[in-house]
């Protein structure tokens, strides 16, 4: 089992990592291939029609080491249209209270972290994105964010990758002023 030690391998860690939901933690899109309401039986969620849902593997080892650290802020952007089906399957999942910060509604995810910067006062060099789609990573990288593509979910390795790069650039950044 991982735990928050896994963290503590990395001397400096960002203040903010925020996932995207639709292919990041979960498999699917959840405007288009579950249908709520959502019920829990034996630590597995069924949406309406008793279709399993299922989440990346590690996807929920990683969210709780996170939460565990008390150092990270944890936060979720998506732009899908369907606010209150993610929200529920948040719930569901009983992921709603791991997120410090949770930005569902359609358009720009760079109003997504702008909002977050603004209710967190974290700057964007101080937080980490990891999201499914290319445009949503070319859009946040601009604001000084460090990205990263998940191309088949979240996994402790892409966790661990990214971490890596964080600290480096961090060393980078000290090193330079």
């Amino acid at each position: 089992m991982v735990t928050v030690d896994f963290l503590s391998a990395f001397s400096r860690l960002p203040k903010l990592i925020v996932f995207d939901l639709d292919f990041t933690l979960w498999p699917l899109w959840c405007d288009t291939h579950v249908y709520p309401p959502f019920i829990q039986k034996n630590n597995t969620v069924y949406d309406s029609s008793e279709r399993r849902v299922d989440v990346y593997s590690d996807a929920q080892v990683i969210l709780r080491m996170i939460k565990e650290s008390s150092k990270i802020k944890l936060g979720c952007a998506s732009r899908t249209s369907a606010i209150s089906v993610a929200r529920q399957l948040l719930q569901a999942l009983n992921w709603s209270d791991l997120f410090d910060y949770t930005e569902i509604y359609p358009g720009s995810k760079t109003a997504h972290f702008k909002r977050f910067h603004e209710l967190s006062g974290i700057d964007y060099a101080d937080m980490l994105f990891f999201d499914d789609e290319t445009r949503n990573i070319h859009d946040i990288s601009k604001l000084g964010v460090q990205c990263h593509l998940v191309e088949h979910g979240i996994t402790l390795n892409l966790l661990k990758d990214a971490l890596k790069k964080f600290q480096q650039q961090g060393r980078i950044h000290e090193y330079l002023n």
